[in-house]
C-alpha cells in the first residue's frame, strides 16, 4: 500500500485556559489513504471536531507527529500549510456556508477562481458537479431559494470543484430530515466514487457511518478499540 495521504502519529491537542490545560486528543494514531472513505463517530465533546481542525492543518498538535503526502510536515510554516490546504484539502460544513449573494453555480464554482481558474473553465466545472449532483436546472439560484438538501448539494459541488485530494466533512447530514440525509449522502458518495479523494465524514448518524469503508469512534480524546 502507498504512504498515507495523510498521517497523525502519537497526537495529543491540549487547550490552555486560566486553571488548567485540557486535552481534547491523547496520543491519538490516525492515517487515511487516497480513495479511502472513513467516518469518525464518537459522542460529543470526544474531540472529533479538534481531530477534523488538526487533519485541515487550522491548528496545530500538542504533541506528536503531522505528515502530509508522506512529508513530515513539522517544519512547516503557516504559509505552506495554508497552500496546502486550498490545493489539496475540500471542505462540508453542516450548515452549508455558502454565499448568499452568490448563485448556485458561482458558490461552486468560487474555489477554482481564487486559484486563478478562468471563470469560464471554473463555470464549466462547477456546472458539470452540479448536473451530477442533479441541480443543473437551480444552477442560477442563490442559496435562500434553495432547499436544505438542494444548499448541501451546492456545497459538495464547491468541496470537489477544485479536484481535491481529500474531503473533510463535518456532520454533512446534521442538519438535514432523514430522508434528505439520506439523498444528500447518496449524492455525496456518488460524487465521491468518481474522484479518486479520501474521504473524512465526522457523523453522529449511525445509518451514514455504516456506509463508509472504514469507521473508527472518538472517545474522550481517545480512538475506542
Amino acid at each position: 500500500m502507498s504512504a498515507p495521504l495523510l498521517e497523525l502519529i502519537g497526537v495529543s491537542k491540549e487547550f490552555s485556559s486560566q486553571d488548567a490545560a485540557l486535552r481534547v486528543l491523547t496520543d491519538l494514531d490516525f492515517s487515511v489513504h487516497a480513495g479511502e472513505t472513513v467516518a469518525v463517530t464518537g459522542p460529543s465533546g470526544s474531540g472529533k471536531s479538534t481531530l477534523l481542525s488538526l487533519l485541515a492543518g487550522l491548528d496545530r498538535p500538542t504533541s506528536g507527529r503531522v505528515r502530509r503526502d508522506g512529508t513530515d510536515a513539522a517544519d512547516w510554516d503557516e504559509e505552506r500549510v495554508a497552500r496546502w490546504r486550498r490545493a489539496r484539502v475540500g471542505f462540508v460544513f453542516q450548515n452549508f456556508r455558502l454565499m448568499p449573494t452568490l448563485t448556485a453555480l458561482e458558490n461552486a464554482a468560487f474555489p477554482l477562481e481564487m486559484q486563478g481558474a478562468s471563470p469560464a473553465a471554473a463555470s464549466e466545472r462547477a456546472l458539470e458537479l452540479l448536473t451530477d449532483l442533479g441541480l443543473a436546472p437551480r444552477a442560477a439560484h442563490r442559496p435562500s431559494q434553495l432547499s436544505g438538501g438542494e444548499q448541501q448539494r451546492v456545497a459538495i459541488a464547491r468541496a470537489y470543484a477544485h479536484r481535491p485530494a481529500l474531503i473533510l466533512a463535518d456532520e454533512p447530514t446534521g442538519s438535514l430530515d432523514r430522508a434528505t440525509a439520506a439523498r444528500v449522502l447518496d449524492a455525496l458518495l456518488a460524487v465521491h466514487a468518481r474522484s479518486g479523494a479520501a474521504l473524512v465524514i465526522v457523523t453522529h448518524d449511525p445509518a451514514a457511518a455504516e456506509r463508509l469503508g472504514r469507521r473508527v469512534r472518538l472517545d474522550a480524546g481517545r480512538l475506542a478499540a
